[in-house]
C-alpha cells in the first residue's frame, strides 16, 4: 500500500519542518481489486467552504475501520486467496453537493478520453494515467450523501454498500438498484417506534424532524405506517429549518404544547436539533411533559443531554443492534503517527485529539503545547469507539466476500488474480453477488440483504434514566427484531416512577358509553352515554334492547325484563281481600238467616227465591276480588271472563225484574183491577235468568272468538328508567274487553235506576221500592268514580295495581250497597225484633189496587196506626197475591 502522489505526500514529516500549506483529499491503497471509499472526514464548512472541522468519530473511526478490514481480508488465506484489496477513500465533507465532485474520481477509468485536440510541447501526442477503476463503494454516511452518489454509480453500474444511510427512500430498487446497505431502513426504524407507542398505549403523538432527506423521510415512515395499521394519529409534525432562525426552537415548543394532550414526540432529528430542542423545553418549564421518541440519531449519545439531563428523563431511544469490536480497539489504540501514514487525515486528527500542533504550520496554531509524537490514543486521550465501526467492517467483509463468490466463478477456484476476472469485473454481476452473501459479521451478527439490499432490521431500545443509586444513563429496556421485545417493568420516568404516562387524545370510554369520533381524527373522541333501553353494541354505536329486555347493570348487553304480578301481600291486595272477605261473611250471615227463618214474613214478604238470586249476585262479586289477585293462569283468565260481569249481572237482573214487577203493578193498577202477567216467583226467576243468560252468551262467544291466554305486558311498566321496568304478567284481557263484560251489567244497572225512579211514587218502603231505588243511586255514584279512576290511570306505571284494586273495591262497594240497604233492616228485624215477624191478614189483588190508589191517604193515617200496620198489610197482601 502506499500513498498516490497526485494527492499530496504530507503526512507526517520530521519534527521541526514546515509542513505543506493544504491537507490531502483521498486516502489511496494499491491492490488487485480497488474499492472506493466515502466517509464524512470532516464536517460541513461555513461561508461557503467546503470543508470544516475534522470528524474525530464518525470520520477518522469509520476510515480506520475500512482500511483495518481491508488489512485483515488480504491476510485472510480463505476470503480472496492471493488477491489484495486496495481502497480510494475521499472526503465528503458531510455534503451532497462536494461528495458528488468527489464520486466522478470513481468513474474516471470508466470515461474515454479524447486527447485528439492536447499535443505535448515537443508535439507528441499525450500520456495520460490510467486512474483505478473502481468496482465497488464503501459509503456514504449521511442519506443526502448516498443518494447523490447513488444517482452517478448506477449510470456506471458501479455497486454501492452504505454502512450508515438510513433514509427509506433508498430502498426503491428501481430508482437506486445499485445501492445496498448493512444498516436497516428507517422503515424498520419507524415501524420499530410505532410498535414501542403502540406498546406504551399512545394513540396521540406529535412528530419532529430536522429539515432534510433523514429527518423527513423518517417521519413520512412513521406517518404513512401510522396510517396504515391506524390506532396512532398524528396531533402534528413540525420541520426544525436547515437554518433556524432565533426563538425557533422556543416556537416549537409551543407549537407541540397546542395538542398537549399530544405528549409523546416522535423525533428524528440530528444531534445539534435535538439538544436544542430539549433546551427549549427546559426554559419553557416543561420538563417533564414531554415523552420524547428519539430515533437512531439519538441513540445512545451523550452530547444531546449533557447539562439538561431533567428534561431529557425518561426519553426512548433506538439504535439499531451493534456490537464493539474489540480488534477494531486494539488495532487503532496502536496508531501512532510513525505506523499509519497511509491516513493523510490522521496528523489532522492527532492535533485535534491530543490538543496540541505539529511544527509551526500545523491546524492549530492556538494551541498550547507541540506534538511529540509519543502520544498514545486511551492513554493520554479518551478513546470509545464509534457506533459505526462494526458496520463499516461489515460494508466491506460484504463487498469482499461477493467478490470471493464472483471470483470462485471466474477463475473456477484457482488462487490469484485470474485474467478474465482482471479484464472485467462486471458491476451488474457483483450486484448480483452482493445480495446473496450470508455470513456472521465483525460482532457475530448475520449479514444478508433483501431483494432491495436493505439489511434485516435489529435494534436496541434504550431509556434515559436517573437513578437515586447512580448518574444519569441509557438503559436498555428491549429489541426490535421484525417484533418488539419490551421489558415494561424496567422502564422510569420523572423521579423514579414506574407507571406509564398517557399520551392520548380522549380517555377510554367507561363501560355502557360510545365513541362518537371527532371527523378527520379518529383517536379523539367524546363519550355519550347508551340512554334509556339502548345498551352498547360495539365501541361506536348504542343499540335498542328487544321490547322484552333491558340494558344490564354495565350496558354492554341486555337481560330479561323482570315479570311481576299482584302479590297477595301487596297493599294493593290486601285492601281489597279485606273489604271482600268481610263481604262474603256478611253475605254469608244474611243467606244463613235467611235461609233459617225461610217462613217467617218478612223473609216471604222480600220475595224468596229472587232475594237468594241477589244474594248469589252480591256474593260473586265479593268472590271476583280473589280471582282478580290470583297468578293468571289459562284457568284463573277462563274464570276471570265467566264471574267478573256475571256477580253485577245476577244482582243487577234480580233487582230490575223486582223493580220492574212494582212498576207493572202499579201502572196497571190505574189502568184496571186485572193483575199484570208474569209477576209470579216462577216468571220472575225465568226472566231473571233469562237477562243473565244474555250476559253468559256473550261470554261464551268471547270465549270462541278469543280463547283465553295469559300475556306478559311490557308496556304498562316500561318506565324512563329501565331499571324499573317490569313485565305484567296478566289475562289478555283489554280494557275494552272489559267494558264490554261489564257493559251489560252496567246497562242492567241503568235501567234499574230509571224503574227505582219511576216507582219512587209507591207508598214508602212497599215493597222495597225504595231501598232499591237508594241502592242503585248510591251503586251509579260509586260506578260513576270508578270510570275516571280506572281509566284515568291508564298511563300510571302502578296502572296494574290501581284498576285492580278500583275494579275489586267498586265491585265490593255495590255490592256491600245492595246488601246493606236491602237486607241489613230485614235482618236485624228478624234478629232483634222478632215481634214485627208476625203474619198480617191477607188481601185480594183488587183490595191492593184499591189501596195503592188510596196509597196518599193510607199513608197520611197511617200514623195514626201503631207499627206501620199500613206497610205491613199491604207487602203482605201483595206476596199473598204473588203466590
Amino acid at each position: 500500500s502506499g500513498i498516490h502522489p497526485a494527492y499530496g505526500d504530507w503526512l507526517i514529516p520530521p519534527l521541526g519542518s514546515p509542513p505543506p500549506s493544504r491537507y490531502a483529499h483521498s486516502v489511496r491503497l494499491d491492490g488487485d481489486i480497488v474499492l472506493g471509499g466515502l466517509f464524512p472526514v470532516h464536517a460541513r464548512g461555513d461561508r461557503g467552504a467546503p470543508c470544516g472541522e475534522l470528524k474525530k468519530e464518525k470520520g477518522i473511526h469509520r476510515l480506520e475501520a475500512m482500511m483495518f478490514a481491508i488489512d485483515l481480508i488480504n491476510k485472510d488465506p480463505d476470503l480472496l486467496p492471493n488477491v489484495t484489496l486496495g481502497a480510494r477513500v475521499l472526503d465528503t465533507c458531510s455534503r451532497d453537493t462536494y461528495a458528488l465532485e468527489q464520486s466522478l474520481t470513481f468513474v474516471q477509468a470508466l470515461i474515454e478520453k479524447d486527447g485528439s485536440d492536447v499535443r505535448c510541447a515537443n508535439g507528441d501526442p499525450p500520456v495520460f494515467a490510467k486512474p483505478d477503476k473502481i468496482v465497488g463503494v464503501i459509503g456514504a454516511s449521511a442519506s443526502s450523501v448516498s443518494i447523490m452518489v447513488a444517482n452517478i454509480l448506477r449510470l456506471f453500474k458501479i455497486p454501492q454498500i452504505s454502512y450508515a444511510s438510513t433514509a427509506p427512500e433508498l430502498s426503491d430498487n428501481t430508482r437506486y438498484d445499485f445501492f445496498s446497505r448493512v444498516v436497516p431502513p428507517d422503515s424498520y426504524q419507524a415501524q420499530a417506534m410505532m410498535d414501542i407507542v403502540t406498546a406504551m398505549g399512545w394513540n396521540y403523538v406529535s412528530t419532529l424532524a430536522s429539515e432534510g432527506n433523514y429527518g423527513e423521510s423518517g417521519v413520512e415512515a412513521f406517518v404513512q405506517i401510522s396510517r396504515e395499521t391506524g390506532g396512532v394519529c398524528i396531533a402534528q409534525s413540525l420541520k426544525i429549518p436547515r437554518e433556524p432562525r432565533p426563538g425557533e426552537f422556543d416556537k416549537i415548543i409551543r407549537r407541540l404544547l397546542e395538542t398537549s394532550n399530544a405528549r409523546a414526540v416522535i423525533m428524528f432529528a440530528n444531534e445539534d436539533d435535538i439538544r436544542r430542542v430539549l433546551d427549549a423545553a427546559r426554559r419553557n418549564n416543561q420538563t417533564g411533559h414531554f415523552l420524547w421518541v428519539g430515533s437512531d440519531s439519538w441513540g445512545s449519545k451523550i452530547s444531546p443531554v449533557i447539562g439538561q439531563e431533567r428534561v431529557a428523563e425518561g426519553a426512548i431511544t433506538i439504535l439499531p443492534k451493534r456490537a464493539s469490536v474489540d480488534a477494531f480497539d486494539r488495532y487503532f489504540r496502536s496508531r501512532s503517527l510513525s505506523n499509519n501514514r497511509r491516513n493523510v487525515w490522521f496528523a489532522e486528527f492527532w492535533e485535534e485529539n491530543f490538543n496540541c500542533k505539529l511544527g509551526m504550520h500545523g491546524k492549530r496554531p492556538g494551541s498550547p503545547k507541540k506534538c511529540t509524537g509519543l502520544e498514545k490514543v486511551g492513554r493520554d486521550s479518551s478513546y470509545e469507539q464509534e457506533g459505526k465501526v462494526q458496520f463499516v467492517m461489515d460494508a466491506v467483509y460484504a463487498m469482499a466476500h461477493a467478490l470471493h463468490r464472483m471470483h470462485r466463478q471466474r477463475c473456477h477456484g484457482n488462487p490469484g488474480f485470474c485474467q478474465d476476472m482482471a479484464d472485467n469485473i462486471d458491476g451488474k454481476e457483483l450486484l448480483s453477488h452482493i445480495r446473496a452473501v450470508s455470513f456472521n459479521g465483525s460482532a457475530n451478527t448475520p449479514v444478508v440483504f433483501n431483494e432491495n439490499g436493505d439489511a434485516p432490521g435489529r435494534y436496541d431500545i434504550f431509556q434515559y434514566q436517573i437513578t437515586n443509586r447512580s448518574t444519569p444513563e441509557y438503559r436498555v429496556i428491549g429489541t426490535w427484531t421484525n417484533k418488539l421485545y419490551l421489558n415494561v417493568d424496567s422502564m422510569r420516568w420523572r423521579r423514579g416512577d414506574s407507571s406509564l404516562p398517557s399520551s392520548v387524545c380522549s380517555v377510554p370510554c367507561r363501560t355502557g358509553e360510545r365513541k362518537k369520533v371527532v371527523k378527520g381524527v379518529p383517536c379523539c373522541w367524546h363519550c355519550e352515554r347508551c340512554e334509556g333501553y339502548h345498551y352498547q353494541a360495539s365501541e361506536f354505536t348504542c343499540e335498542l334492547c328487544p321490547y322484552e329486555m333491558r340494558p344490564d347493570a354495565n350496558r354492554t348487553g341486555c337481560v330479561p325484563i323482570p315479570i311481576v304480578k299482584l302479590e297477595w301481600h301487596s297493599p294493593w291486595a290486601v285492601i281489597p281481600v279485606f273489604i271482600s272477605m268481610l263481604g262474603i261473611v256478611a253475605t254469608s250471615f244474611v243467606v244463613v238467616t235467611f235461609v233459617r227463618y225461610n217462613d217467617t214474613p218478612i223473609v216471604r214478604a222480600s220475595g224468596r227465591e229472587m232475594s237468594y238470586v241477589l244474594l248469589t249476585g252480591i256474593f260473586l262479586c265479593y268472590a271476583i276480588t280473589f280471582l282478580m289477585i290470583a297468578a293468571p293462569d289459562v284457568g284463573v283468565c277462563s274464570f276471570r271472563r265467566i264471574f267478573l260481569g256475571l256477580g253485577m249481572c245476577f244482582s243487577y237482573a234480580a233487582l230490575l225484574t223486582k223493580t220492574n214487577r212494582i212498576h207493572r203493578i202499579f201502572e196497571q193498577g190505574k189502568k184496571s183491577v186485572t193483575a199484570p202477567r208474569f209477576i209470579s216467583p216462577a216468571s220472575q226467576l225465568a226472566i231473571t235468568f233469562s237477562l243473565i243468560s244474555v250476559q253468559l252468551l256473550g261470554v261464551f262467544v268471547w270465549f270462541a272468538v278469543d280463547p283465553p291466554h295469559t300475556v306478559v305486558d311490557y308496556g304498562e311498566q316500561r318506565t324512563q328508567d329501565p331499571a324499573s321496568a317490569r313485565g305484567v304478567l296478566k289475562c289478555d284481557i283489554s280494557d275494552l274487553s272489559l267494558i264490554c263484560s261489564l257493559g251489560y251489567s252496567i246497562l242492567l244497572m241503568v235501567t234499574c235506576t230509571v224503574y227505582a225512579i219511576k216507582t219512587r211514587g209507591v207508598p214508602e218502603t212497599f215493597n222495597e221500592a225504595k231501598p232499591i231505588g237508594f241502592t242503585m243511586y248510591t251503586t251509579c255514584i260509586v260506578w260513576l268514580a270508578f270510570i275516571p279512576i280506572f281509566f284515568g290511570t291508564s298511563q300510571s306505571a302502578e296502572r296494574m295495581y290501581i284498576q285492580t284494586t278500583t275494579l275489586t273495591v267498586s265491585l265490593s262497594l255495590s255490592a256491600s250497597v245492595s246488601l246493606g240497604l236491602l237486607y241489613m233492616p230485614k235482618v236485624y228485624v228478624i234478629l232483634l225484633h222478632p215481634e214485627q215477624n208476625v203474619p198480617k191478614r191477607k188481601r185480594s189483588f183488587k183490595a191492593i189496587v184499591t189501596a195503592a190508589a188510596m196509597s196518599g191517604k193510607l199513608g197520611q193515617k197511617g200514623g195514626d196506626r201503631p207499627n206501620g200496620e199500613v206497610k205491613t198489610e199491604l207487602c203482605d197482601s201483595m206476596e199473598t197475591n204473588s203466590e
